[in-house]
């Protein structure tokens, strides 16, 4: 019998969830407050049988049970926890005798937050980035649990739009900022924070935010320029 072959115009294909950890139990809620005060809606928690806490957040406020658009967080798993202290212990990390790789990959991650893995998340509306990003800062302002444990970087609007050069000047987060981004018509802000872990050395997560202005073709996840 000859397969059927799926027309792939009708089907629908988003991405369903992102697995997110932070690196102690005593660390949960405050990632999780992180997450809220990211924009996130926090649908569920549950207490785990080993300790911390399960969370379930949705990027998508208008419909909490939809089956996409999930951020899961949960204690670092014991044997990755495990596993990066080895690496760590192996690799000399925060040492005299630390290795270069491990020197390189962090000089290359300060240059550029998009280096390594991060999670984005695309808003509709610039004021809420804004304001979003501003309670972000506020947090590692006025909070004792956030204090030092949250790094933050913007990249403005490429400049040569009459109108987005003047919104850029007049915003609080984006005015005065020399950092671009790689293309055109849109803005990122950048919070990296060590009370969510990734990558091979356990090392803190980029959380991204990204903002397109309506009407353009040509802009920031579509067409990319080297600008920096």
């Amino acid at each position: 019998m000859k397969a059927q072959t799926i027309d792939r115009s009708s089907v629908a294909q988003t991405i369903s969830h992102v697995n997110l950890h932070y690196p102690r139990p005593e660390d949960g809620e405050a990632a999780a407050v992180l997450l809220e005060t990211a924009g996130l809606v926090r649908t569920q928690e549950m207490e785990l049988p080993s300790g911390g806490t399960f969370y379930r957040f949705t990027a998508n406020s208008h419909a909490l049970n939809q089956a996409d658009n999930i951020v899961y967080l949960s204690p670092l798993p014991p044997a990755t926890a495990q596993l990066i202290a080895a690496a760590r212990e192996s690799l000399g990390m925060g040492t005299a005798n630390e290795h270069p790789a491990v020197s390189a990959y962090r000089a290359a991650h300060a240059a550029d937050p998009e280096y390594d893995f991060h999670v984005g998340f695309l808003l509709d509306s610039l004021d809420f980035l804004e304001e979003r990003f501003l309670a972000l800062q506020a947090l590692e302002a006025k909070d004792a649990r956030f204090a030092g444990r949250l790094k933050f970087l913007v990249n403005r609007a490429l400049p040569g739009n009459s109108e987005i050069d003047a919104r850029m000047d007049a915003s609080p987060v984006y005015r005065g900022v020399t950092r671009y981004t790689y293309g055109r018509n849109g803005v990122q802000a950048f919070c990296e924070t060590d009370l969510i872990v990734d990558g091979p050395l356990g090392s803190g997560l980029v959380l991204e935010f990204d903002y397109v202005f309506p009407g353009h073709d040509d802009h920031i996840m579509a067409i990319s320029e080297q600008t920096r």
